[in-house]
C-alpha cells in the first residue's frame, strides 16, 4: 500500500472570512514535503483566479501524466523508442441545476514520435495497456478515452 499526504491551505481570507459570497477569494496552496507549492484557485467561472491552477485542470493533468508515465515505461520494456510525447488532453464537466457538476469524460490526445516505422503498430497498441494500468484512470468513475497519434522521426 502507498499513501500520499498533501496539505491544502486556504489563503483567500480578505479580512472577514466567508462573511459573504464575494468577501473572500478561492485561492489556496497545495503542498507536500520537498516539492514546490502549487498555487491554486477555483475555475474562473466559479470566482477563481485565472492565473492559478484549478482542481479540474489538476485532475485532467493527473490523468494525462499517469497515462504518459505508464506508456513510456511500457514502450521501454517493449523496445519502442519514444523520442517525444505531447498530450493535449481535454476534460468535459457537466453542470446540474443545483450547481453541482461532474466530469462526463476526459480525452487524452497524445502525439508520440518513435524512432522507426517498425515501431508504430506497437506504439499505438501500448496506449491501451497504459490505460489499463494507469492508477488514476482506474480510480475515476467516468470514461477516459485516448486518441493517440504516432509519428516516425525523420
Amino acid at each position: 500500500m502507498h499513501t500520499y499526504q498533501v496539505t491544502v491551505t486556504w489563503t483567500g481570507n480578505l479580512g472577514t472570512g466567508t462573511s459573504g459570497y464575494r468577501d473572500f477569494t478561492r485561492d489556496h496552496d497545495i503542498a507536500t514535503d520537498g516539492r514546490p507549492t502549487i498555487q491554486a484557485s477555483s475555475d474562473p467561472n466559479f470566482r477563481g483566479d485565472p492565473t492559478r491552477w484549478n482542481p479540474e485542470q489538476l485532475l485532467v493533468g493527473a490523468l494525462s501524466d499517469c497515462h504518459m508515465l505508464w506508456y513510456l515505461h511500457l514502450c521501454a520494456v517493449a523496445g519502442v523508442t519514444v523520442e517525444s510525447y505531447v498530450d493535449e488532453s481535454v476534460g468535459t464537466m457537466v453542470m446540474e441545476k443545483n450547481g453541482a457538476g461532474q466530469f462526463s469524460e476526459v480525452v487524452l490526445r497524445p502525439r508520440v514520435t518513435v524512432a522507426g516505422a517498425d515501431m508504430v503498430d506497437k506504439a499505438v497498441e501500448l496506449h491501451k495497456k497504459a490505460h489499463e494500468m494507469c492508477f488514476i484512470a482506474r480510480s475515476v468513475n467516468f470514461p477516459v478515452r485516448h486518441e493517440p497519434t504516432v509519428d516516425v522521426s525523420r
